[in-house]
Order: structure tokens, then C-alpha cells, then sequence
């Protein structure tokens, strides 16, 4: 066994997760990365970014964009900057198992390394962050994440060690980044409050938690009075709450939250586009997921008083999905890169119970080992497969197909894909296939029409 210390850990996770992206760079722009990046102008130069700020949305994600489309080299220099973000949270998970699991018992030398290695290895592979890495618009999820878990770390260590400048200036700072990158880092607060809540000694009292907090509510205070000012947001939000009732959503929700936990164990078939639909009224499906995911709860609440790890993963877990995943109506129910920050805390869980059955003293120890050092092993190569998908869009949606055979969306987006690659007659099977889902489909027909133009004009006879 391998003992974790210095810096050779930092290389070793970094060298393992490298390894898995490393055909990632192959990725091309895909789906949503022609509205947010390639057809967006005002990330196509800092002038432009700088005349935007202001009026656009999410500057600080926006900046990067920029930096990157003026810097280039392509979509090469997109993906170098989401894998190095990446191998930022990497470090960060680290970093933060490694003081829980001090926390909650294991020995502060070689078992909390262990725990913080495993929980490390476990995020930096796992092929649903694929979405939030290799898919180059899914960095919204994993920049966000990395100032959450940075002002986390500079929350804890500056409580830890009476360090004001972590506390009081650096924690904060990072939330705010964290915002100006994706609006869902509002739930940061009530990460802080759970982190401590979660202590099993040394807790300390709820007003000294609430002055050391005090900053980061300011931080949130001024966020949301900016967003509910900001007119994008009024456009967005207010429209989408007038279209689907908030009992709706809610009911909507069970059945996409249950779809995000299972993504956690089940390493097959991912895909970008889901098809989870809007729920109209109760029914047996929903009802076992409700009941699920009420007993993920309960189970989270009775393991608080001899196992608190799974306390905080699973609450962890539940927070960060509010922004996303609670009341607000989305067009998109859920999508895999909302699991980048959201299955944190389960994955330092598991790190921590699988150490703790590998001590010395665990009679489990003898066969722990090889399903979680083969586990480990499938999740890099499950990752490494996934990032194959994304280097031609026809290959993702071919795969897209596949896993929602039901979703027009996604044969309208797979025939743009065939047509871009003059694969007309492909083209326009999957057009007809949207629309045969979708009669009303007018862009899918739009669409139809212009590929049968095409399909007409080449089989006229030159001149």
C-alpha cells in the first residue's frame, strides 16, 4: 500500500486524472458551446467582454471565454483550461477530505490521507464529470465549483487556525466569484452552516457561527438584489413561473433529482441530453422515487449521531441542488454536470467509510482493497470512453439517440450534425424522426426543408 505524503500525492492524482482527459483534447464545440461561446460575440475579444459587463450574465465565466477565443489555440486551449480547473477541484477534494476525515476520527497522518486520496480519485474520474470537463460549456459547473470549494477550504482553515485574512477576506471573495460564475453558488451559506453543524466536538456556538458567516451573507445579500435587478433574470424567470406551476416543478423534480443519484452509481450510457419530462400529476414511478429518496434522507439524518460523513454527503448533496433543482422551472430538468458539485460530499464519504474498513484493526480489510482499487480503475476508463463522444458532434448525438430514443431535441440536433458533414440523406431521417415526435416541431421542420433543397440541388444535373 502506498503511503500518501509531500507532494508525491498532488502528482500522483494529478498524473491519474491527466491520464483520463488526455483524449479529451480531440473534443470539439458541441451543442450548447455554439450559443455561449462560438455565437456569442462578446466573448470573442475583451473589448467586447468589457462592453458587456454590466449587461450580460455571468462575467467571471464570460472572462474566461474570452481568454481563451483571443488567446486560442482552439478548442485545444478550451479544454487545457477545463482540465486544469478540473485538476484545481481535484486538489480541493482533496484537501477537504483530508481535514473530515481528521474530523471525524481517522488518524490525522496516514488514514485521512488514504480517505482524501480515495474521495480525490473518485471526483477526478468519475465519467459524469465528463459534462462539466470535456464539454466545453459545462465549465460553468466546474469554475463554479472551484470557488465554492476554495472559499469552503478558506472557511475551514480559517476557523481552524483564528486566520481573519481566510475568514474574513478570502472565503468571501471566493463565493462572490463563485456567483459571478454560476448563479447556483448562492447555496454557499448553507454549505457553511451544515459544514459546522456536522462538527461532532468542538462545534462552536450558533453566534460566533453567525459572525464568522457575516461576510458571506453580506456577499449573498447584494448577489441576489443584483440578479432579482438584472434584466435578463426578470426575463427568464418570471415567464418560466407563469408557464409551469411550482407544485408541478416540484413533483417534475423527484423524478430528475432520483435520475442524478443514480448517475452516481450507474457509469453507462451518459448523455447530455436526458429525457426527464415535466410531471402533470402523481403517479407509481414517482411515488417509489419520493419514497427513495425520503429514505436517502432519513438514512443521511440516523447516520449523524456514529457515522456524520454521510450526514454531510448526503445533505451536501440536496443543498447544492436547490439553486437548480427546487422551485425555479428549468427547460432541463437535470444534466449530469449538475453532479460535479453536488456529489462532493457522497464521495468523501464513501473515501472515508472505505479507509476506515481498510485499518488495521477492520477484519474487512483484506478484501476491500481490490474492488476499490478495480472500481477506481473502471471509473478512469469509463471516463476516458466517454470523452470519445465528444470529438464530432455526430458521435455524441449517435450516442445522445441511443439513451433518449423519445426526445425530438435530440434527432433535430443529431440531423444537424448529419448535415454539417454533408450526410444529407442521414440528415433527413432524423429530421422526420423529430418530427414524427414532435409534429409541431417547427425548427426540426425548418430544418427538413432546407436539407431537402440541399438533397434537390445536388441531384440536378450540372450546367
Amino acid at each position: 500500500m502506498i503511503q500518501p505524503s509531500g507532494l508525491r500525492v498532488p502528482a500522483l492524482l494529478a498524473a491519474a486524472v491527466a491520464i483520463a482527459y488526455l483524449n479529451a483534447f480531440a473534443g470539439v464545440f458541441q451543442f450548447d458551446d455554439y450559443k455561449v461561446i462560438v455565437g456569442e460575440p462578446t466573448v470573442h475579444s475583451l473589448a467586447a467582454w468589457l462592453a458587456d459587463l454590466g449587461h450580460g450574465i455571468r462575467p467571471l465565466l464570460k472572462l474566461t471565454y474570452a481568454l481563451n477565443w483571443t488567446l486560442g489555440p482552439g478548442e485545444a486551449g478550451f479544454h487545457a483550461f477545463n482540465l486544469a480547473v478540473h485538476l484545481v477541484n481535484t486538489m480541493l477534494v482533496y484537501a477537504l477530505a483530508q481535514r473530515l476525515s481528521e474530523r471525524h476520527g481517522l488518524d490525522a497522518g496516514r488514514d485521512a490521507r488514504v480517505a482524501a486520496v480515495v474521495a480525490a480519485l473518485l471526483f477526478g474520474l468519475h465519467p459524469a464529470h465528463t459534462e462539466a470537463v470535456t464539454y466545453i460549456s459545462g465549465r460553468s459547473s466546474s469554475l463554479m465549483t472551484a470557488f465554492y470549494l476554495g472559499g469552503l477550504l478558506a472557511y475551514a482553515d480559517g476557523s481552524a487556525r483564528g486566520r481573519r485574512w481566510l475568514l474574513y477576506g478570502l472565503s468571501p471573495a471566493l463565493f462572490a466569484m463563485a456567483i459571478a460564475t454560476k448563479e447556483a453558488a448562492v447555496s454557499f451559506p448553507l454549505a457553511l452552516l451544515w459544514w459546522e453543524a456536522c462538527r461532532r466536538e468542538g462545534r462552536p456556538g450558533w453566534r460566533e457561527i453567525a459572525r464568522r458567516q457575516a461576510m458571506h451573507l453580506l456577499v449573498l445579500l447584494v448577489a441576489v438584489a443584483t440578479l432579482l435587478a438584472h434584466p435578463v433574470y426578470g426575463v427568464r424567470v418570471v415567464p418560466a413561473l407563469d408557464v409551469q406551476s411550482l407544485g408541478r416543478n416540484l413533483l417534475s423534480q423527484v423524478d430528475a433529482i432520483t435520475y442524478l443519484v443514480l448517475r452516481l452509481v450507474r457509469l453507462h450510457s451518459l448523455n447530455i441530453d436526458p429525457d426527464l419530462r415535466m410531471a402533470s400529476a402523481w403517479n407509481l414511478t414517482l411515488a417509489v422515487e419520493a419514497a427513495f429518496l425520503l429514505a436517502l434522507c432519513v438514512a443521511g439524518f440516523l447516520s449523524l449521531r456514529r457515522r456524520p460523513w454521510w450526514g454531510l454527503g448526503i445533505a451536501w448533496f440536496f443543498l447544492a441542488l436547490l439553486p437548480t433543482n427546487s422551485l425555479l422551472p428549468r427547460p432541463d430538468l437535470a444534466n449530469d454536470r449538475h453532479l460535479y458539485l453536488a456529489g462532493f460530499g457522497l464521495l468523501v464519504a464513501v473515501g472515508i467509510e472505505v479507509t476506515r474498513m481498510t485499518r488495521a484493526s477492520s477484519p474487512a480489510r483484506r478484501w476491500t482493497w481490490p474492488p476499490a482499487a478495480a472500481a477506481i480503475v473502471l471509473l478512469g476508463a469509463a471516463t476516458a470512453t466517454r470523452n470519445l463522444d465528444y470529438a464530432s458532434e455526430i458521435r455524441l448525438w449517435e450516442q445522445t439517440a441511443r439513451g433518449s430514443p423519445e426526445k425530438p431535441r435530440v434527432f433535430n440536433n443529431l440531423g444537424h450534425a448529419y448535415g454539417e458533414a454533408g450526410r444529407l440523406d442521414f440528415a433527413e431521417r432524423a429530421y422526420r424522426e423529430a418530427l414524427r415526435l414532435h409534429p409541431g416541431y417547427e425548427l426540426a421542420r425548418e430544418n427538413l426543408e432546407v436539407v431537402m433543397r440541399r438533397i434537390g440541388e445536388s441531384a440536378s444535373p450540372a450546367r
